[in-house]
């Protein structure tokens, strides 16, 4: 029986909100007290849709503060950058002599990105290929779970068709991951559409309880409450799906709104003070956090070493089961 090994990663586009932790983090935090877990800052799939890379570097330390904030724990996960570990390129690039375009192509995700009023105009070679490179980031620590964010999951389901390819034709070298959702795999924006941070319709645990409350101010409700004594729909409200996620005390906030007896400013205000008071060790650790960022930057280091150790022993398997090892 193959042990449990957890691969996931995140590409630094800054703080972290609300969005990342119900997709992601919580699982991780979970997860690192159940098996040997690889977490990745995947700094080249931010390079997929932008050119603009004067950011990134401090997007890495301040995403990986926010990660160490929340109690993910180094001594427990290995925490790496994904640049560091050249490997993930060789391993990318031999995937995508087996890998048919039409399954890059096909993707979802790809669509999604290259339609509609957002489109990404002349998409590059990298984002059509991001599935592929995601695959060799799983594969390389032979990762057996991967938890992501609802809007990943097609591309877990890609590296697993890949894996697969390679496995019958080289030999089963590799375990086909298997995709780890949380409870709530995706929590919307205060406008209805997808949290984010390009958006600027998120909710994150650096706010000031003055931002929450201004920001859950315009957090979208059950259209049919016009007065504060109609029956709501917690079911298809915006603030309640924060609230069933974060309040204890969601269970009063349910039935308050479906008789009418809770107004939705109200409940916009409480969801506020909930998610104030929800992150105050966040807030606490991180200010400790942000007065030593070389720390921060030796964690990603080390964890960077630990994790090139493994990938060299994986990219040799991989030469030789592909006789590519002159």
């Amino acid at each position: 029986m193959v042990d449990k090994l957890i691969m996931s990663g995140m590409r630094p586009t800054g703080r972290l909100h609300l969005g990342h932790l119900a997709g992601v983090v919580d699982n991780w935090l979970r997860f690192q007290n159940e098996g040997k877990c690889y977490f990745e800052v995947a700094d080249w799939h931010s390079l997929t849709d932008r050119t603009d890379n004067s950011e990134l570097q401090g997007n890495i330390t301040e995403m990986a503060t926010d990660w160490l904030a929340l109690g993910i724990d180094p001594q427990k996960s290995t925490l790496f950058v994904q640049s560091l570990v050249p490997e993930h390129a060789e391993l990318y690039t031999l995937f995508s002599m087996i890998t048919p375009i039409t399954w890059a192509t096909h993707c979802p995700v790809f669509k999604d990105k290259t339609a509609g009023e957002d489109a990404i105009k002349n998409p590059s070679l990298g984002l059509l290929n991001y599935p592929v490179l995601q695959a060799a980031d799983i594969a390389l620590y032979k990762g057996t779970h991967v938890p992501v964010g609802e809007d990943q999951a097609p591309h877990v389901e890609l590296s697993r068709k890949i894996i697969r390819r390679f496995n019958s034709l080289y030999g089963n070298i590799f375990p086909e991951p298997e995709t780890i959702l949380t409870k709530t795999p995706r929590i919307m924006g205060f406008d209805g559409r997808k949290m984010s941070k390009s958006l600027d319709n998120h909710l994150a645990p650096h706010h000031t309880q003055e931002e929450l409350i201004l920001r859950t101010g315009k957090m979208i409700t059950d259209p049919q409450k016009i007065r504060k004594n109609d029956p709501g729909r917690p079911e298809i409200c915006s603030v309640y799906a924060v609230h069933d996620v974060y309040n204890s005390n969601r269970g009063v906030v349910e039935s308050e709104c479906k008789s009418g007896a809770r107004g939705c400013v109200a409940c916009k205000r409480e969801l506020a003070g909930v998610l104030y008071g929800k992150f105050e060790e966040f807030r606490e650790k991180r200010a400790v956090y942000e007065t030593k960022p070389q720390e921060v930057r030796d964690i990603l280091y080390e964890g960077s070493k630990t994790a090139r150790a493994v990938a060299i022993r994986t990219i040799e398997e991989v030469r030789k089961a592909m006789k590519v090892k002159f």
